[in-house]
């Protein structure tokens, strides 16, 4: 079975959220502070057995921020389940919460205790409520009718027909949190937390290798004892310790291994390690990052002996950021193995290389708004994406794309000249460094930007997003323009970019080219250097000729032509990129490229 609804209101970020996951595999991305940890906490509230129930009683500072804590409210967190039909113990598990065919809800509530919700119906409370007004419990089912989101405080569970839930009957489904900052080497020695000893247990170690597993340490504790050093040191010790004591109090010393017990031996274990170079080390010799891999690999395979034992009714992995320690091909990897698992994972991260290998449907993007509390949303269910759209955005999401997922701000642009050479103009020029604005650049390398712009929308990405493209519409690898085509070629369309302009989506065009639109005179230059060392000393000497502080207007429509043409001649993107380096003289922005910064920056 699998989570396949969140729904939370007014739990520490999060004024109201409610989602549909639609992969086993979820990654919940977006910025910091915009509420991913409090959306891996509610579950937890909500499912997880070992979670202490003293967390469940909220404090003040996990209630949302504009509640007012003085009149009645609730922290909802509910959650929907399907795919368990058929499946004994997940059926077991959630008898009584059933709202459906193969449908189940469990839902948390926070608010006012029965007695003062009492008092209050009937008007006979005259004072301020606290926190110690307040309680948590736990129902599930209820009429399917009665949406979870429409919950209010004080709508009783008995009117809904819903059921109290015990959490000791959610033990058979485990949930396991693995938080951002872990310490893997001390979580393997910790005997209540250790996934290792959770493994060998549900291994379900027969009681004749049990007594040969402590035979054997008994054996080799004889052997330690008996050695003669050992016996003269503890004789030496014995005699010390009766010396102090006196006979009434003497105790008798040797020296060796306790008792065993077959939990003692379980608990002592070590996990070995071996490689090309060395043999059988522990894991305090390695990295954090490949620490991280084997804890998971741990996880996973005692999940499975769980699964086969017939313990579980399901299974849910919590990870805050996976990527934690982990080079870009090993995050890749680890994602890879964590969609392939039969197992339910929930995982925020910061990575676009994470992002960059899920598919759409898994993306939950938790978004800042200004002045308005922040936005989840499924980019794969927004109301304006076309299934085309759907399926390019699977295709150009990759580890640099999938960057406007987690911007506060976005400015496409058609490729990779003006993604060198725009962030270090402008603060060049106009002192704006726009990565401190929260302003990310994106290339779409084309000017298809439809699908991306149509994510901008008050259902997915509330946020401003700027298209800077050229007036032609042209993709930037096209070698040649319409005019140039033949009779019976075939022509693409230009885009219509007017028509993606919205509430978060503006279009800002030059009048010509990309090239010739920064060929002005306070960049010729930054212009004229670029040239001189990419090997093209002919335009380079005429540019910077150009160069004339006093007279200005010396730019001629010819000399933006050759700066088109030598860009084109040696590669647009390896132009920008030696410009860059020399973006620190230039001293003007293209005024449309201004523009769009100006409103990227109001909002």
């Amino acid at each position: 079975m699998r989570l396949s609804r969140v729904v939370i209101q007014n739990f520490r970020a999060i004024k109201a959220l409610d989602i549909t996951i639609g992969e086993p595999t979820t990654l919940v991305i977006g910025e910091n502070n915009a509420g991913k940890s409090a959306f891996i906490h509610a579950l937890r509230l909500c499912l997880d057995v070992t979670l202490s129930s003293a967390y469940r009683a909220l404090s003040k500072e996990e209630i949302y921020c504009t509640v007012d804590q003085a009149a009645p409210f609730q922290v909802l967190i509910g959650v929907e389940f399907t795919g368990f039909q058929g499946h004994e113990q997940e059926e077991a598990l959630l008898h009584g919460t059933m709202i459906g065919d193969d449908r189940a809800r469990l839902f948390y509530r926070y608010r006012p205790k029965r007695a003062i919700r009492e008092l209050i119906a009937n008007g006979d409370l005259d004072r301020p409520l606290t926190l110690e007004d307040f309680g948590w419990e736990l129902f599930g089912g209820g009429n399917p009718q009665v949406d979870l989101a429409a919950l209010q405080w004080n709508h009783e569970n008995t009117d809904i027909g819903a059921t109290s839930v015990s959490l000791q009957y959610l033990q058979s489904y485990l949930v396991v949190f693995l938080p951002a900052l872990r310490d893997v080497e001390n979580e393997l020695q910790q005997a209540r937390r250790s996934p290792l000893l959770r493994l060998i247990e549900a291994s379900n170690v027969a009681p004749d290798e049990q007594q040969a597993i402590i035979d054997a340490v008994k054996d080799a504790n004889t052997k330690i004892e008996s050695t003669t050093t050992l016996t003269d040191v503890a004789t030496s010790i014995d005699a010390a310790l009766k010396e102090l004591t006196g006979p009434a109090f003497g105790l008798d010393v040797k020296l060796g291994l306790s008792s065993p017990t077959f939990l003692a031996i379980l608990r002592n274990l070590i996990v070995l390690l071996s490689n090309s170079t060395v043999k059988q080390f522990e894991p305090r010799r390695n990295g954090l990052g490949l620490n991280n891999i084997l804890y998971i690999a741990i996880l996973v395979e005692h999940f499975r002996k769980r699964a086969a034992g017939g313990k579980s009714a399901g299974e849910l992995i919590l990870i805050e950021e996976p990527e934690a320690h982990l080079h870009p091909q090993l995050q890749a990897t680890l994602l890879d193995a964590l969609r392939a698992l039969p197992f339910q994972v929930i995982a925020t991260t910061h990575s676009t290389q994470v992002t960059a290998g899920a598919s759409l449907p898994s993306y939950v993007v938790m978004t800042q708004r200004p002045n308005a509390a922040p936005l989840a949303a499924s980019p794969s269910a927004a109301s304006g994406l076309t299934a085309g759209d759907r399926q390019d955005l699977e295709r150009y999401l990759d580890a640099t794309k999938s960057n406007l997922l987690f911007a506060r701000r976005v400015m496409l642009v058609e490729g990779a000249a003006e993604l060198l050479l725009i962030p270090p103009l402008v603060k060049a020029a106009l002192g704006i460094d726009l990565e401190r604005e929260g302003i990310s650049l994106v290339a779409i390398h084309g000017t298809h930007f439809g699908a991306y712009a149509r994510l901008f929308a008050e259902d997915c990405l509330p946020k401003r997003c700027a298209i800077v493209a050229d007036a032609d519409l042209e993709p930037d690898d096209s070698d040649a323009s319409p005019a140039d085509a033949q009779e019976d070629d075939d022509v693409p369309g230009k885009p219509d970019i007017a028509a993606l302009e919205g509430t978060y989506v503006k279009a800002f065009l030059g009048a010509t080219t990309f090239e010739r639109e920064i060929t002005i005179d306070g960049n010729l230059e930054m212009l004229g250097k670029a040239a001189q060392e990419i090997g093209a000393p002919i335009i380079a000497g005429k540019l910077l000729a150009a160069v004339d502080p006093i007279l200005g207007d010396t730019v001629t429509e010819d000399l933006k032509n050759r700066v088109l043409r030598t860009a084109k001649r040696f590669g647009k993107a390896r132009y920008a990129q030696v410009a860059s380096r020399y973006a620190k003289v230039g001293t003007q922005v293209p005024q449309y490229i201004k523009d769009a910064i100006d409103w990227l920056r109001e909002a």
